[in-house]
């Protein structure tokens, strides 16, 4: 019961006045009074990582529909300017002509008038399939599949990019059929789905890092041969593109002839000398061909060779100006050498890489898994060879251009036999001129005892 009367005026507290400061605590005591006219604070909430992850249909939707994009606007650009003659060509030629093109790069066979066109230009697979494999990194970041570890999320990636571009295939075919020109809906579909789930399997499992955990599973041995059989491989290509080049640039005035024969204009030529860049890869595989020996084929019933050159009627394109007229002279025999140096090149790094893995761990190299490695350099080497002979062939029509390019287990087997033996020969060839490896400085190795030596010797110094 209070005392105070009914009369008597309540007393304030003791903190309010006009000079009274808050003291901090409301009448509770269970925390700071909020200050007149001041917004409500709310207490942050914590962050729900599943609310910042797109769902996979809405992130591998605009990945693929981006890299469709970008690998269809310089196909439509390209030839667009092939068919800009002095009185020829529409936008809508250009766009249909661009659909088809774009087909033809990923491998889908075209149905013309004069047989079918498969001979795909590789520039635009390779184009494609980097905007694929970048599809495939920005799909599993963004549904939170990054360093997560797991094929499976890769897998689920890829099949969902593969299932959309294989759509966006088949309707590419059904917009591109007119006319004369015919594109199977089917076989596109098909074609783009496996295209665009392979390229997306390889950034998908990068970003994962299911590509880590997957190769920790495989046998020190298999790594190392598919390290160095792709570093081989890589080095006759670029050796053959090379050689396409310089014989490309010694025939220049015949190829400048062909483009000035067409006469469609500035626009006309450059787009014709566009397309003759497209197939600039095809041009440096069958050339890595030649210097492998089994050559290639312009039609059916030709051969190009170091050995033999048998060509008929060419159509004018400014790529084929640098096709040799004859077999090699005894100077051009030193191209033969190309390939094996390759692999002696391969098998040098294989060797140099083991050995200072095995100076850091201070272990020795042993010549099983050297050789071993080094005899897997020529298998996985022939097998990447092989599989761009086979892409980079195809046709152009039902006539004498029926067959273009070299024969793939030709390839394959010489590449594997000739990149094989030079890989074993540097790889033995530098662990034998190895010297041995020293410590580092300010460290002074200490020999290793075994275990019935482990026990100090008696009346020997106890080690500091």
């Amino acid at each position: 019961m209070s005392s105070r009367t009914p009369d008597q005026p309540r007393r304030p507290p003791a903190d309010v006045g006009p000079d009274a400061r808050p003291t901090g605590r409301t009448r509770s005591g269970r925390g700071p009074a909020p200050a007149v006219g001041s917004p409500r604070r709310v207490p942050a909430r914590p962050a729900d990582p599943a609310r910042s992850r797109a769902p996979l249909a809405v992130a591998a939707g605009v990945a693929v529909g981006w890299a469709a994009i970008v690998s269809y606007l310089p196909v439509a650009v390209v030839l667009g300017l092939a068919q800009f003659t002095e009185g020829a060509g529409s936008l809508a030629g250009a766009l249909r002509a661009g659909l088809a093109g774009w087909l033809l790069g990923h491998g889908v066979p075209l149905t013309t008038p004069t047989g079918p066109l498969s001979l795909a230009p590789l520039a635009l697979a390779a184009l494609a399939a980097w905007r694929l494999a970048r599809a495939g990194v920005h799909t599993s970041r963004a549904i939170g599949a990054r360093r997560t570890g797991s094929p499976r999320k890769a897998l689920v990636v890829a099949g969902a990019i593969g299932l959309g571009y294989g759509l966006l295939g088949a309707l590419a075919a059904w917009l591109a059929s007119a006319g004369a020109l015919r594109v199977s809906p089917v076989r596109a579909g098909l074609t783009l789905a496996v295209f665009g789930a392979s390229a997306a399997l390889v950034g998908a499992l990068g970003t994962t890092g299911a590509l880590t955990v997957l190769a920790r599973r495989l046998p020190a041995v298999v790594r190392d041969a598919l390290r160095s059989g792709a570093v081989a491989a890589a080095l006759l290509l670029a050796a053959g593109a090379g050689a396409a080049g310089l014989a490309v640039a010694t025939g220049g005035g015949e190829a400048s002839d062909m483009i000035s024969a067409y006469r469609t204009g500035v626009a006309g030529q450059a787009g014709i000398t566009l397309v003759s860049l497209a197939y600039a890869p095809n041009a440096a595989i069958w050339a890595a061909a030649y210097l492998l020996g089994p050559g290639f084929a312009i039609g059916t019933d030709t051969a190009v060779r170091t050995t033999e050159v048998s060509l008929g009627a060419l159509p004018a394109v400014p790529l084929l100006a640098g096709l040799p007229s004859g077999p090699v002279g005894p100077f051009g025999a030193v191209l033969l050498a190309v390939p094996l140096l390759a692999g002696m090149a391969a098998g040098w790094l294989l060797a140099r890489r083991l050995l200072r893995v095995a100076a850091d761990e201070r272990a020795t190299v042993g010549w099983t898994h050297l050789l071993g490695a080094a005899g897997g350099t020529g298998l996985v080497a022939g097998v990447l060879l092989g599989a761009a002979a086979v892409f980079s062939g195809g046709a152009l029509g039902d006539g004498r251009l029926a067959q273009i390019g070299p024969v793939a287990w030709q390839v394959a087997a010489l590449a594997a036999l000739v990149i094989g033996v030079g890989a074993m020969i540097g790889a033995a060839a530098t662990r034998g001129l190895a010297r041995p490896a020293e410590p580092p400085a300010g460290r002074v190795p200490t020999p290793r005892r075994s275990s019935s030596s482990s026990a100090p010797h008696p009346g020997s110094a106890p080690q500091t």
